[in-house]
């Protein structure tokens, strides 16, 4: 099977999702990190409160990142 070269619609296309995709998986690749994600819970309220939880404590987490740096700014 011969390779093609995708066209610069597509290109540009994967590119605008490809951003996203890394700002969304570093989220949750810190989550998982930090935190210790794994939602291992009986119920879908439980894991929707776990993972509200697991948001909040990283957004929270982001904050203080930057108010430390516009205090040292």
């Amino acid at each position: 099977m011969a390779s093609r070269a995708i066209g610069i619609a597509t290109a540009r296309a994967n590119a605008v999702k490809s951003s996203i995709r890394a700002r969304i998986e570093h989220v949750f690749a810190h989550q998982k990190n930090r935190f210790g994600l794994f939602i291992r819970t009986i119920g879908v309220a439980r894991a929707e409160a776990k993972l509200t939880l697991a948001n909040l404590a990283y957004n929270f987490d982001r904050l203080v990142f930057h108010e430390k740096r516009a205090v040292t700014a």
